[in-house]
């Protein structure tokens, strides 16, 4: 009788034991996943940021040209500040912060992409070195932005994937690990725009 207590008791501290080592690797997987996200989302606000530093030097070599759209370039100037003043901690890392930064980007990058369009009217603009440069590195920062927010995507789902599987959502459930969000197409970016010649 003494022999079957001791093995269930046996027992008992295997299964605990491996209950436990299983919970300490889960959570530290968990842990190494959300690090990478919050690392790369680093990246990622780095590159934006960039964009923003370059804007006032372009800003400052368009308005040398006085016939310049002024609307334009307070359309760029507000879209910098708005797209800088919307700041996401990884440690808020929602759907709708995530949205919030998104729509403030992408009013950013509207804006760019009138200001460019307007300087094709202007040939001295064009042919002026310092305003090829800095449009060479914002041309340069929007891959870096794509490629960064790309990498973003695939280490948020890697971790989304870990968390939400058998038992491992159990662990994330009980440690409170929530899905990360992903950076989104902008709406309406699916489908292809219409040329007409």
């Amino acid at each position: 009788m003494r022999n079957k207590r001791n093995l269930w008791i046996i027992v008992l501290v295997v299964i605990v034991g491996l209950l436990a080592i299983s919970a300490v690797r889960n959570y530290n997987g968990m842990v190494t996943k959300s690090e990478g996200v919050d690392a790369q989302w680093s990246n990622v606000e780095t590159s934006y940021q960039r964009r923003a530093d370059l804007i006032p030097n372009l800003v400052s070599t368009v308005k040398g040209y006085a016939d310049f759209e002024s609307k334009t370039l307070t359309a760029v100037i507000e879209a910098r500040s708005k797209a800088t003043s919307i700041q996401v901690d990884p440690k808020n890392l929602t759907e709708e912060n995530m949205k919030k930064f998104q729509e403030a980007q992408a009013g950013l990058s509207g804006a760019l992409s009138r200001l460019m369009v307007v300087s094709e009217q202007y040939p001295n603009l064009k042919a002026n070195q310092n305003f090829l440069d800095l449009q060479a590195q914002l041309e340069g920062t929007e891959n870096r932005i794509s490629t960064e927010r790309r990498k973003f995507n695939e280490l948020a789902r890697l971790y989304n994937t870990f968390i939400k599987v058998f038992p491992k959502n159990i662990f994330a459930g009980l440690f409170g690990f929530e899905k990360k969000p992903y950076f989104e197409a902008a709406e309406g970016a699916q489908k292809a725009p219409e040329v007409k010649f």
